[in-house]
């Protein structure tokens, strides 16, 4: 019977303890202290999970990559069953837990993240002697679209001990981890960010043990065909969380429209001149934004006509670091517009200017291409190198938000989930 181990990948240990006892009543078999609450916790977080289910296996994600017989005992005397060791490590640090584990009564895994050679590495330690293997995709390699199961496909077929698999897998993907080799099914964010623990864990343990897929509309990962989608999905501020509070277009103003989501036509132009903005419409494609940069200015650059030009042929929206004007219309036809500022009076068509060059708005570069996303907060630029990782990083930013307002919703403050006196820089 495959095992759905937890990862408890958060960092207070309060909330780990909640969802700790939920995905056990939905049927969580393991518990895994994983590592950024080892890291905030300590051991405390081991003794707490041992004390609190006396029962269960424990897992410590130490991820030991040195002293592993030391700090195999240290997990081992705080209540783990099995402690996790990285497979990048020396062979000397691997010998040593395993000879730890077998002195303190427990139990080695090691884990093959970032291992260059994963299948040769799973059958050097099981040479060795450890207990089980991992094959596991971390958290900033799942950002990219990276997934563990190619390479679970050829660890599982070559090693006859036990095979773990970790990375974003969710209720959707589970029986697909089961089909190819895995007996321990490690989920994190699927169940640590869901609003009931219980139910995710149940979606899973059942995806599992039946073998079927159950299909998810949460906490997967996107591809490059889907960067579209995945930012349809989230608002500018989980953008902006993502991007370390970067990318915003700062006194650019949501005006009408709703979401925009697009690839940058940008233009550069002067203060009036709305020749250039005017002729960026027959360079743009379906589906593109038009960005402009007047110099901030109030001479108006764009208006309803403008507008029809692109609602007809499937433009996504216009930012205007400038002056647009027939507001009440383009309102009408619900085209997402945004810019600086609103003005009545039209500018001269010169045609000064240029189009898809680099432009600067307020700090933030914008290039042919790059990725703009608007709605009622505002504008953000993503570059077209990051994008598909930061799209799958908005996404986390608001699947966390869901457990989070959950536990408000359970009559706790905000301060108080987070424990953000604990966590304010000291002075």
């Amino acid at each position: 019977m495959p095992v759905l181990q937890v990862a408890l990948d958060v960092i207070q240990l309060r909330r780990a303890l909640e969802i700790a006892r939920e995905a056990i009543e939905g049927g969580a078999d393991w518990i895994e202290v994983g590592t950024p609450l080892i890291k905030s916790e300590g051991m405390n977080a081991m003794r707490a999970l041992r004390k609190e289910f006396p029962r269960r296996k424990i897992v410590a994600d130490l991820k030991t990559m040195d002293v592993g017989g030391l700090e195999v005992e240290i997990a081992a005397k705080s209540g783990a069953d099995v402690v996790i060791v990285l497979g990048v490590s020396s062979d000397a640090t691997i010998r040593d837990a395993i000879r730890a584990a077998r002195n303190f009564g427990c139990e080695v895994m090691v884990d093959l993240i970032n291992h260059p050679s994963p299948l040769q590495r799973a059958k050097e330690v099981e040479s060795m002697g450890v207990d089980y293997v991992c094959v596991h995709v971390g958290v900033d390699a799942q950002m990219l679209g990276q997934n563990p199961l190619e390479i679970l496909r050829e660890v599982s077929s070559s090693v006859n001990i036990p095979v773990a698999v970790a990375g974003g897998i969710n209720e959707e993907s589970a029986a697909d981890m089961v089909e190819n080799g895995a007996e321990i099914i490690i989920v994190g964010g699927a169940i640590t960010k869901a609003p009931s623990a219980k139910e995710a864990a149940r979606k899973i343990k059942e995806a599992i043990t039946k073998k079927v897929k159950i299909k998810a509309d949460k906490y997967k990962k996107y591809g490059e065909k889907h960067i579209r989608e995945a930012f349809m999905k989230v608002s500018t501020p989980n953008i902006c969380d993502a991007m370390h509070k970067k990318g915003a277009l700062k006194g650019i103003k949501y005006i009408c429209g709703g979401k925009m989501v697009g690839r940058a036509v940008t233009v550069r132009t002067m203060d009036g001149d709305w020749a250039k903005t005017v002729e960026a419409i027959d360079i743009a494609k379906e589906g593109d934004v038009i960005v402009i940069d007047a110099g901030g200015g109030y001479g108006v650059v764009w208006g309803e006509l403008a507008s029809w030009s692109c609602k007809i042929k499937g433009i996504a929206g216009v930012v205007i670091n400038g002056a647009a004007r027939d507001i009440e219309e383009i309102q009408k036809m619900d085209f997402p517009l945004f810019c600086k500022h609103i003005g009545a009076e039209a500018g001269e068509p010169k045609g000064l200017g240029e189009i898809n060059v680099e432009i600067d708005i307020g700090g933030v570069k914008i290039r042919p291409g790059d990725w703009v996303i608007g709605d009622e907060n505002g504008v953000v630029i993503v570059p077209k190198e990051i994008a598909l990782e930061i799209a799958n990083r908005a996404i986390d930013v608001r699947e966390r938000e869901e457990r989070i307002r959950e536990e408000i919703k359970r009559g706790r403050t905000l301060s108080e989930v987070l424990e953000l006196e604990k966590w304010e820089v000291e002075k």
